[in-house]
């Protein structure tokens, strides 16, 4: 019993700075003093063509983030782990972590030195006459993907690498020794038992990709509207305070659905 009063403080940090403030922001979008119940905002912002596109927008955009982080996340994981050399596994946890530690301003800002119409790859291509005038680039649902891409990855990584070390070394030699292949080896045994460093790392990007404001904002910009960015024109433009709550619990209710579906994923293909 003595053990769990050391949760107290971390339950009652959590509560008062997280589950408060979340109840307080769901209910505001429900209930306004003076209006009454306002649930059919919610009908309202599906109703509009504009929400509806920047919801699907923002969701396939970061559904399609989510699956090639994993996609190149998974292999990248693997290798740092096939490392013996602990100074060589160290030096490249390092370069992981180092993205992670630079601001992501900082880090979006860079995408315009390459992706301008007089930056890297425009030049590059008008040097080999690929092109015969800049391309245009920025302002792209492209660029708003290798942003957040970029962004993000090495939460995908640094998960998929702490689930696959926490994987028992016998494992996959008894899989081995009793006739796996390569194929059954990764299938049966590798997936099953980092599900749920896959979910944890498909969780954080997914969240990541979907509340991000800086790199939809500066790649995308008006062309390429996104969820954040279209809660930040209902707060700070229209002055619309009732929707931009709307908005974010919306954010907030569909990461805890991808949430929820990873998770049953990852529990049948264990059961299986």
């Amino acid at each position: 019993m003595k053990r769990y009063l050391l949760l107290l403080p971390c339950l009652a940090f959590l509560i008062a700075f997280f589950m408060v403030p979340l109840f307080v922001t769901f209910f505001e979008s429900v209930y306004q003093t003076g209006k009454g119940w306002v649930v059919y905002r919610y009908l309202d912002f599906f109703r509009q063509k504009l929400s509806r596109t920047v919801y699907v927008r923002s969701v396939l955009m970061s559904l399609s983030v989510t699956i090639v982080a994993l996609l190149i996340g998974y292999p990248a994981a693997m290798a740092v782990i096939s490392v013996r050399s602990d100074s060589l596994k160290s030096l490249l946890m390092t370069l992981l972590v180092f993205p992670i530690m630079t601001n992501p301003v900082a880090r979006t800002f860079s995408w315009l030195a390459v992706l301008g119409r007089e930056g890297l790859i425009n030049n590059l291509l008008l040097s080999l006459r690929i092109i015969d005038s800049p391309v245009r680039l920025l302002y792209t649902r492209g660029a708003v993907f290798v942003g957040l891409l970029q962004l993000f990855l090495p939460l995908m990584v640094i998960s998929l690498v702490s689930a696959l070390e926490n994987l028992p070394k016998d494992v996959p030699l008894a899989a081995r020794s009793l006739g796996a292949n390569s194929f059954k080896l990764f299938t049966k045994i590798y997936l099953p038992l980092t599900s749920e460093g896959i979910v944890t790392g498909s969780t954080l990007v997914f969240t990541g990709c979907i509340t991000a404001y800086v790199t939809p904002a500066v790649l995308g910009g008006s062309r390429v509207l996104m969820l954040s960015t279209l809660l930040y024109q209902k707060a700070s433009v229209t002055l619309d305070w009732t929707m931009a709550t709307v908005i974010a619990v919306i954010m907030f209710l569909s990461t805890l659905a991808v949430n929820i579906l990873s998770r049953a994923f990852s529990t049948l293909g264990v059961r299986k």
